[in-house]
C-alpha cells in the first residue's frame, strides 16, 4: 500500500476511534468514565484483531479489550451476526479481569457484509454483589457474571438479559445509561468508518488491516532486536489490604533472532484468599504496556505490535488466578505488574525505565443514605500516589503509573453524592530523594453528610512496604489510611458512624540515582542478568 495513502487512512482511523471514545465520555453517566477516563475504545477487523485504539483510556482496559476481541469472534462467528446485533460480556477471564468492567462489542456492516467491530470497555457504577473492595471470598460473591451474550439482537434489546441485569444491580438507571453510552459510541464510530470507506472508494478494511498489523509487528520486532539479548530479572514487593505482602518476580528474555520478548512470572506469590487476584488478560495487558513503553512508545498499539511480546504465568499464581478466585480489586496487584519488568530492563535500557512508584490507585466506594434518607451507591473514585523518578526527570506528583487514570474532581463528587471533603493537597516530601526525586503523594480527607451509618470500601496498598529507589535513589514514604486518626488496614467493608472522618495519605515514588548528599542507604532490589 502506498505510504502516503496509508498514513492518511491511519490518521483517519485514529480520529474515528477517538471520536468513539469522546462520544462515550460525553454520554456516560458514571463520573469515573466521564471525568476520570476509565475506559477503552478500539476498532477491530472482522477476525477480532485490534487495529487501532483511541488516544485516551487505560492500558489495563485497552490491552484486555484487545484480547477480548478474539474471544468474541470465537463465541459468535462473524457469519452468524446480523446488522443491529450488539455483544456483551464482563467475564473476568475473557475481558478486563473483574465484573465491574463491561465490554461491549458491536459489528459493523457495509454493503450487507460484516467488515469490522467497534469495542469498548468501561468501569460501571455497580454490578451487584460485594462492591469494589477485596472482601469477597470467591468470584460468585462479587456480582453479576455476564457470559458473552447478545445485548441487542437485530436492533432489538434482549429483554431477558436486560431484566436480569436490572434486577441484579443497585443502580440500574446508571448501569443502563452507561451501557447505552457504549452502544451509542459504537454507532458514532460506525458512521465515521463508513464515511471514510466511501471517501476512499473502499468496500472493507481487510487490506488496510493486514498492512497496519504487519507493519506494526515488523516495527516492534525490529525495536526488540536493538536490545541486548539475554535474560534479565527483577522483583517487587508491596503490602495489600489486610497487611499481607505480595511478591512479583519477572524474568525477561530478549530473543534477537526471533525479535520476541518473553516475560515469565514464575516464583510470584500464589493466589490470595481475598479479591486482589489477577486474571491472565489483565496481567498481559500491563506487561505488554511496560515493554511497549520502553521499546518505542510512538509505535501503534494493536494486534501486530502486541504479538511479539509473550507472557507466561503459572496457573494458580496471583497473576494467573483460576476460577473461582475473587478478583474485584484486581487492580491493587495488577498495577504493580510493570515494576519488576522495568527493574529487569534497567540492565538493558537504564535511561528508559523509572524507579518504583506508589503502584495501584487507592480506590474508594461508599454506600449509605443521604440526609433525606435516600439510598445511594457511589461510583468508584480513586487517588494516586507519586510516580517513580526517571534517569533525567523527577517523578510527577499524584500521578499513577501505569494506569494513567485521572481523579474525579471533588466538586463533581460533592455534587453527585453526599460527601464533604475536608482536605486535598500534595503530601510534600513524600517522594524519595535522589539525583532525580520521586513524585509526592497526596492527602485526602472526607466525611459523609448523613444521619445514618454508612459502608466504606477502601482499597489501599504500600502502607508498609515502600516504593524502592533505583540506581542509588532513596525510597518513597509509605501511605497511611486512617479513620478518626486511627490507622486501618482492612480488606473488607467497614461500617462507619455518621460523623466519622477518613484520611488517606498516598505513598511517594522512589528516587533515581544517588542523592547529591551521598549514596543511598537502602539499595534498590534489582536482580542482575
Amino acid at each position: 500500500m502506498d505510504g502516503i495513502e496509508l498514513e492518511i487512512l491511519w490518521s483517519n482511523l485514529i480520529s474515528t476511534v477517538s471520536d468513539q471514545a469522546r462520544a462515550l465520555q460525553r454520554i456516560a453517566f458514571s463520573p469515573v468514565v466521564r471525568e476520570a477516563g476509565d475506559l477503552a475504545a478500539a476498532l477491530f477487523d472482522a477476525h477480532g484483531r485490534m487495529i487501532a485504539q483511541a488516544v485516551t483510556g487505560t492500558p489495563g482496559h485497552i490491552n484486555s479489550l484487545a484480547a477480548a476481541g478474539q474471544h468474541f469472534v470465537r463465541a459468535h462467528a462473524p457469519e452468524t451476526l446480523r446488522p443491529g446485533d450488539v455483544l456483551i460480556t464482563n467475564d473476568p477471564w475473557l475481558s478486563a479481569g473483574h465484573f465491574f468492567d463491561i465490554t461491549v462489542f458491536t459489528p459493523v456492516f457495509h454493503h450487507d457484509r460484516l467488515i469490522a467491530f467497534f469495542g469498548s470497555t468501561i468501569h460501571h457504577t455497580d454490578i451487584g454483589g460485594y462492591g469494589v473492595g477485596a472482601g469477597a471470598r470467591d468470584v460468585h460473591e462479587e456480582g453479576l457474571w455476564l457470559p458473552i451474550l447478545k445485548l441487542y439482537e437485530a436492533g432489538l434489546p434482549n429483554e431477558t438479559l436486560h431484566s436480569i441485569i436490572r434486577r441484579n444491580v443497585r443502580t440500574p438507571d446508571e448501569v443502563f445509561g452507561d451501557l447505552a453510552a457504549q452502544v451509542s459510541s459504537a454507532r458514532v464510530g460506525t458512521e465515521r468508518l463508513i464515511a471514510l470507506l466511501d471517501r476512499h472508494g473502499l468496500t472493507d478494511i481487510e487490506a488496510l488491516s493486514e498492512e497496519i498489523i504487519n507493519r506494526s509487528e515488523r516495527a516492534t520486532r525490529d525495536a526488540i532486536r536493538q536490545l541486548q539479548p539475554g535474560t534479565y530479572r527483577g522483583e517487587s514487593h508491596f503490602d495489600v489490604p489486610g497487611g499481607s505482602i505480595v511478591s512479583l518476580k519477572s524474568s525477561v528474555t530478549i530473543d534477537n533472532e526471533a525479535g520476541e520478548i518473553l516475560i515469565d512470572f514464575a516464583g510470584s506469590s500464589e493466589a490470595s484468599p481475598i479479591g486482589i487476584n489477577v486474571t491472565i488478560n489483565y496481567t498481559a495487558a500491563y506487561s505488554t504496556f511496560a515493554i511497549r513503553s520502553v521499546l518505542n512508545p510512538d509505535l501503534p498499539n494493536n494486534y501486530g505490535s502486541l504479538l511479539p511480546i509473550k507472557v507466561s504465568v503459572p496457573p494458580g499464581s496471583i497473576l494467573n488466578c483460576q476460577y473461582p478466585s475473587p478478583v474485584n480489586a484486581r487492580h491493587v496487584v495488577g498495577m504493580y505488574v510493570p515494576m519488576p519488568i522495568l527493574k529487569a530492563l534497567y540492565h538493558v535500557a537504564p535511561e528508559r525505565v523509572l524507579a518504583e512508584g506508589a503502584g495501584a490507585v487507592w480506590t474508594i466506594q461508599i454506600q449509605g443514605k443521604d440526609l433525606a434518607g435516600r439510598p445511594f451507591t457511589s461510583s468508584m473514585f480513586n487517588y494516586s500516589g507519586g510516580m517513580g523518578a526517571r534517569k533525567s526527570k523527577d517523578g510527577p506528583a499524584a500521578t499513577c503509573y501505569p494506569t494513567g487514570i485521572a481523579a474525579v474532581p471533588i466538586e463533581v463528587l460533592e455534587a453527585t453524592i453526599p460527601i464533604e471533603f475536608t482536605v486535598k493537597e500534595l503530601r510534600l516530601g513524600s517522594g524519595g530523594a535522589g539525583a532525580q526525586r520521586g513524585g509526592d503523594g497526596q492527602t485526602i480527607g472526607f466525611r459523609m453528610r448523613t444521619r445514618d451509618q454508612w459502608l466504606l470500601n477502601a482499597v489501599t496498598s504500600r502502607t508498609k512496604h515502600v516504593a524502592e529507589g533505583l540506581d542509588g535513589g532513596l525510597p518513597g514514604a509509605p501511605g497511611r489510611y486512617r479513620i478518626n486518626e486511627h490507622s486501618v488496614s482492612e480488606a473488607r467493608k467497614i461500617t462507619m458512624a455518621p460523623d466519622d472522618e477518613v484520611l488517606l495519605e498516598t505513598p511517594g515514588g522512589g528516587g533515581y540515582g544517588a542523592p547529591p548528599s551521598g549514596p543511598a542507604t537502602t539499595p534498590p532490589r534489582v536482580v542482575g542478568k
